[in-house]
This record gives C-alpha cells, sequence and structure tokens, in this order.
C-alpha cells in the first residue's frame, strides 16, 4: 500500500524545511534507511531517510520548494500502483504544499469523453458587413506590482520580481546586472547562473551599478535568530558583569604551546575555564523551567560560530571532564560540522552556557545575549596591551576584557560574580586547567 513520506522535524526551533536537494529520482527503487532528500531547517542541512521499501512513486515538493513539519513530501509504494486516494487525502492537509493539489489534479481519474447527439439548430441570420474604422490597440498593461516590494532612497520602485536561482540574483547584485534584462532559461523561464555568467560575459542593458535599497528574504536560520533573540530579550530578565583577566600567564603558555605544534587557541582556554568554573559554583549551573530551576551536573559550554546566514552554537558535552587540547579538537571538529550545515540537534541544543568571542575581530568589550534555556553567557574580547597596576608599579601587560550576562531568575548578583571571579583566577593561572 502506497504510503507518503512526511517533512520530520529536525531541530527543535523547526516549523518548516526546505527541500535542497533530491537524491532519488520518480520511480527509482528504495529500501529503507536510504536518504531519499536534503533538507535545509534553520540550523543545518540533513538527510530524510525512507522508513520503507518500495519505489518512489511521486515526489510532491521539488528541490528548493519549502515544506510545513508533517506535510506531505513524497510518496512511497509499489510499482505502478494506483496512489490518487492518497493525493486526495493529502491535497487540502494543513501545511500542505501546492504541490500535492496539484499533483492530484494531475494523477485524478479522467471519464472518457463523449460526444453529444446533434442537435437541429435554425440557420443564422447573415448580419449585413459594415466597414470597420482603424482602431490603434493600447499596449498592454503592465503587470501589477507585488505587494511586498522594495523602495529605494529616492522612492523609486523596482521592477516586479524576476524569477531566478539564489545564487543568480547574487552574481547580478555583484555584477550590477538587471536581471529583467536577461532570458531565463531554467524551468519555468527560470534565470540560473549560466545565464547570468553569460549575460556578463556578452553584454546586455542594464549593466549600470544597482542603486536604491533592496529587499533580501529571510532565511530560515535568519528567522528564527530572529525570533529566538527578541524572546530571550523579552521573557529573561538580564543583568552584567564585566571584569579585566590578566592574559600575560596563559598567552605565554599558549606561546609554548603553539611551538610544540597545539593548536590550542585562547577561546579552548576560556571553554575550558567556564567549564571548570561551572563545578566550583554549581548555583551557577542552572536553567529555569516553569516547573522548577534545572541543576545541571555536567558542564555542557556552548561556543559561538559565525554562518554566512547567521549564528549557530555547538555545545562541547562534559567539559569539565576533558583536557584542553581535547577541547579544542572537538570545537574545530563542531566549527567545521557547523559550517557544512551538518550538525545534529543533539549537538547544538541544551547545555549550561555559552561563550562568545569577538576578540579576533578587534573587539575591545561587548554584551551577548541570553540563549535559554542556558542561564548565562561570557562574551570575550580580544587581548590586548593595557597599562595596569602590579604589586604597586605600573606596567604594560597583556589584558582582556570579559563580560558574564546572567539570567536574573537562575543566578543574583553574587553568584554571578564567584562565576566570573572563578573564570578569571582560571585564566590568570592557566596550568590549572589541565592540558
Amino acid at each position: 500500500m502506497a504510503i507518503s513520506i512526511a517533512m520530520p522535524l529536525l531541530s527543535p526551533t523547526m516549523t518548516e524545511g526546505t527541500i535542497a536537494k533530491w537524491n532519488k529520482k520518480e520511480g527509482d527503487p528504495v529500501k529503507s534507511g536510504d536518504a531519499l532528500a536534503e533538507v535545509e531547517t534553520d540550523k543545518a542541512t540533513l538527510d530524510v531517510e525512507a522508513y520503507d521499501a518500495g519505489t518512489l512513486l511521486k515526489i510532491m515538493v521539488p528541490a528548493g520548494g519549502k515544506a510545513a513539519v508533517g506535510a506531505p513530501i513524497a510518496i512511497v509504494g509499489k510499482p505502478g500502483e494506483d496512489f490518487t486516494s492518497l493525493l486526495n487525502q493529502t491535497a487540502n492537509a494543513p501545511g500542505q504544499p501546492a504541490a500535492a493539489s496539484q499533483a492530484a489534479a494531475v494523477q485524478a481519474p479522467v471519464a472518457p469523453k463523449t460526444t453529444p447527439a446533434p442537435v437541429a439548430r435554425p440557420a443564422p441570420t447573415p448580419t449585413p458587413k459594415l466597414p470597420m474604422p482603424a482602431v490603434k490597440l493600447a499596449p498592454p498593461a503592465p503587470p501589477k506590482p507585488p505587494a511586498l516590494h522594495a523602495v529605494s532612497s529616492n522612492g523609486a520602485q523596482p521592477s516586479a520580481r524576476v524569477r531566478s536561482s539564489p545564487l543568480a540574483r547574487k552574481l547580478a547584485r555583484e555584477g550590477g546586472v538587471e536581471l529583467s534584462h536577461i532570458a531565463g532559461s531554467g524551468p519555468a523561464g527560470r534565470v540560473v547562473k549560466r545565464d547570468v555568467e553569460a549575460a556578463l560575459e556578452q553584454g546586455v542593458p542594464g549593466l549600470a551599478p544597482a542603486q536604491g535599497d533592496e529587499l533580501l528574504p529571510l532565511s530560515n536560520m535568519r528567522r528564527v535568530i530572529a525570533e529566538r533573540l527578541v524572546e530571550a530579550k523579552r521573557n529573561v530578565p538580564h543583568f552584567y558583569l564585566t571584569v579585566e583577566v590578566d592574559m600575560e600567564r596563559a598567552m605565554a603558555l599558549r606561546a609554548e604551546l603553539k611551538e610544540g605544534g597545539s593548536g590550542v587557541t585562547v577561546n579552548d582556554l576560556i571553554v575550558r575555564a567556564c567549564a571548570v568554573a561551572l563545578t566550583r559554583v554549581p548555583q551557577a549551573n542552572r536553567s529555569y523551567s516553569e516547573e522548577g530551576l534545572v541543576q545541571h551536573h555536567a558542564s555542557d559550554i556552548g561556543v559561538a560560530v559565525a554562518l554566512e546566514e547567521g549564528l549557530i552554537t555547538p555545545v562541547v558535552r562534559g567539559a569539565e571532564n576533558k583536557t584542553v587540547t581535547a577541547i579544542s579538537q572537538e570545537i574545530k571538529a563542531l566549527a567545521e560540522k557547523a559550517r557544512a550545515r551538518k550538525l545534529l540537534p543533539e549537538q547544538y541544543t541544551g547545555g549550561s552556557m555559552s561563550v562568545s568571542n569577538l576578540g579576533m575581530f578587534g573587539v575591545d568589550e561587548f554584551i551577548a545575549v541570553i540563549n535559554p534555556p542556558q542561564s548565562c553567557i561570557l562574551a570575550v574580547g580580544q587581548v590586548v596591551e593595557r597599562p595596569a597596576v602590579v604589586a604597586g608599579k605600573l606596567e604594560v601587560r597583556k589584558r582582556m576584557s570579559a563580560t558574564l550576562s546572567c539570567d536574573h531568575r537562575v543566578l543574583d548578583g553574587a553568584t554571578g560574580a564567584k562565576l566570573l571571579a572563578e573564570i578569571k583566577a582560571l585564566l590568570e593561572r592557566p596550568l590549572a586547567l589541565g592540558f
């Protein structure tokens, strides 16, 4: 019996997914566990697996199309099996993409045409022909602009949206090409990469530099980030604590490790310091819930990784039981998977606290927004030489600013201060971190 394959829930914050690519085509045999398609979520690109053997009878959401979680995206069954009834059941289901109803119309059986019996009709009365005056035809009316459109800074409105791929739009922006001047060779006249490249090579009208503002569509990741940050700032009462950390010993130790071939970074030392500090101040290793405070017994530290379309925070689990070297290797592996959008949900959800480091961008000091359900996040800036008083004498020392954002529902000021003091002490005596 034919069955429908639904868009799965691949992350806790996912509401819809985009079909990045189909690995099978209609008519291909499939077996349980086969990767049917790649689905892009708000966090990663993951495989949708078949859970039954058969034949891929129908693709209901094409590559590039979107579907809500739980909506059918394909049908699997026996070769040649009639799946019309299944299509009819899902065509009007909530969240069902338009492709399903179109597919249902295509698959619905068509009744044979019958020729009606001829009916006698009276002969028409001839109408005398009159000379027709010359009429000048008006040009066709321009298409109506879309409901949502961009408006340039001088108030002019751009032309109607042209069907095009994301890569084609990117190349057109960079090359200053007006997409409306390019004939698309993709499906349904869609402008694709090769069309823009050919236009740039051959020359087309509209190559003047683009001017004015442009409305960019929100990616799934950007939309979820926006929703979660608004929710966090609205629902989580933040307070902030800042200290300056003397990084002389930490930087000297890192230099020695680098000479020995180790790739340990300042961020690795900070993650390890946070993990150990949480074991010393367990009152800070908690999360808020409506039922009560959740006490964590492991130090799971999130590490903010910047992506082109947003930010993701993979988590180093049980960092209190791992050496700095092991943490360094794990962070590199997680960051690589994050940039390839291959992180699994369990690799970026939960956690005790997070570290956000903007020092590599020349930032001295900043504050970060807490990532619920975590109760704190440490924002660190660059390590720079600053004047400091040491043992009553003025010296130039390597210093780093660190700001801890705390959830006041979980931590009071004194608890947050204790946690930050432990982090500072560990970084100023880095041999205690364990390598």
